[in-house]
């Protein structure tokens, strides 16, 4: 499939780089990676089903971390990692690599950085997710292909706006200390983040990138986890646990030994490891 039948796709690559880079994606690579081969064209529809496409396919996982691979978010070893190896990753790499597909194509995206909410009032959390806005056909849209069990597709950014994705509601609303998301479970309405919308360069997710990648704090250097989205459920392995949860809040949840997580983890949410990190995995999981 050639990216160049799907629509028009401005040329790039024939402009200075600025500091992402996006006239270094591989996008036919990427469309490819995603099971996409609809309409490019800017319109909302196609930003709509970019980033389901995007949420189904690419699983979020934090296996680097916890190997000690570390972390880079230079456009190239993005696109090396989760789309050429076929790999997972959290909110920076995967929103950096989204908003280059998006404005490669024609968008014009804004990138925001956001504090997670804890249900803990108390516990306050650094700035360290990430977000997109995205104008298109005369509005504004939030995306946000990087957080976890959340969002398949994108919300116009309205105060007030629900919106039900396959049984999932989710929301945005407007507080004194910016645009938060909203989801609705068991027990309500909760504020998943909240972010504001001044100008981000790429240190600034390089420096909060840094501390959810190795600060002690930070439940991403605690322990292996994966999460894959599907249409009917929200599949997840934290440590030894296996879980899968429903729209409605029921979920089921098994404890594996550390020989299955490789399996499940190529099966299920497939990520295939190489050998020696699988082997280092299984043996951080025996401990």
């Amino acid at each position: 499939m050639s990216a160049t039948t799907q629509g028009t796709i401005p040329d790039r690559a024939t402009t200075p780089a600025d500091e992402w880079t996006i006239e270094l994606l591989d996008i036919d690579a990427y469309l490819t990676r995603i099971g996409y081969d609809g309409p490019l064209e800017p319109t909302v529809e196609t930003l709509r089903d970019l980033h389901r496409a995007h949420a189904l396919a690419i699983p979020f996982e934090n296996l680097d971390v916890v190997l000690g691979h570390g972390i880079a978010l230079d456009l190239e070893t993005l696109q090396d990692k989760l789309i050429r190896r076929r790999r997972g990753g959290y909110c920076f790499e995967h929103n950096l690599l989204f908003a280059a597909l998006l404005e490669r194509v024609g968008f014009t995206v804004r990138r925001h950085l956001g504090r997670v909410l804890s249900l803990d009032p108390s516990q306050i959390q650094p700035r360290t997710h990430m977000t997109l806005h995205v104008d298109v056909e005369g509005s504004t849209w939030h995306a946000d292909v990087g957080f976890g069990t959340a969002l398949t597709e994108p919300i116009p950014l309205v105060d007030g706006v629900e919106v039900d994705q396959g049984g999932w509601k989710h929301g945005l609303v407007r507080r004194d200390d910016g645009w938060a998301l909203r989801s609705l479970g068991p027990e309500g309405w909760s504020d998943r983040y909240v972010y504001t919308v001044e100008r981000q360069h790429l240190i600034d997710y390089v420096a909060a990138s840094h501390f959810t990648s190795t600060h002690p704090s930070s439940h991403f250097t605690r322990s292996p986890f994966a999460v894959r989205i599907t249409p009917e459920a929200r599949l997840r392995i934290h440590g030894l646990e296996l879980s899968t949860t429903r729209p409605d809040g029921t979920d089921d949840r098994r404890t594996v030994s550390p020989d299955e997580v490789e399996p499940i983890l190529r099966d299920v949410f497939g990520i295939q490891l190489d050998p020696d990190d699988s082997e280092r995995l299984v043996a951080m999981l025996r401990t």
